[in-house]
Order: structure tokens, then C-alpha cells, then sequence
């Protein structure tokens, strides 16, 4: 069985390039829908990014939010997949967002 972050990491690799998901969403794909700040710390805990790609995780009002690397990292890392960012928020937030259903 696997632990909480096991399944995060797991479900980090769904999302697709050009993409991104919110922490509520990927603790509800976890099996555990309150546990959106423990799915930000499994992200923050990623040992394998930008490979197993957290940095495709915002918060759900669209805001960019942190990243263990920095945001202005994570920033360029979205940018480098076609997501335009402006004011710390994705852009067209609602087409860019991915669901795990």
C-alpha cells in the first residue's frame, strides 16, 4: 500500500504537460480531500522535480503559490509548457486546469 506522499508523487505524474491542478484537487485524487496542505508538502517534498512535475500544481484560485525551487522557477518552468502566467495567476486558469475524474 502506499503511503499519502507515494500516491501524491503517483498522481503528479497524470497531469499533463501544458496543464496544471490544484492542491485540492490531487488530495481529493488521493483519497483524502481535506489533505490539500499535506499534498503541498508532499510537492514541497519531491525529490524527483522537475521530473515528476509538482511545479504543475496551483493553488485554486488559479495563484501560482509555492515551490521548493522557487517560484520564480516554477514560474518559468509553467511558461516553458505553454502556460502564460500574469500577476502571480495563470492565465485561462479554467481550459489549463486538469481533472483527475
Amino acid at each position: 500500500m502506499k503511503s499519502f506522499n507515494g500516491k501524491i508523487l503517483a498522481l503528479l505524474l497524470q497531469i499533463p504537460r501544458g496543464k496544471v491542478t490544484t492542491y485540492t484537487a490531487l488530495a481529493r485524487a488521493a483519497g483524502s480531500p481535506k489533505a490539500y496542505r499535506a499534498a503541498g508538502n508532499a510537492c514541497n517534498k519531491n525529490p524527483n522535480s522537475p521530473q515528476v512535475p509538482c511545479h504543475r500544481v496551483v493553488s485554486s484560485n488559479g495563484k501560482i503559490g509555492g515551490y521548493a525551487r522557487g517560484t520564480k522557477r516554477k514560474i518559468e518552468l509553467l511558461e516553458g509548457e505553454g502556460i502564460k502566467i500574469s500577476e502571480g495567476k495563470v492565465v485561462d486558469f479554467e481550459k489549463r486546469l486538469f481533472s483527475f475524474e
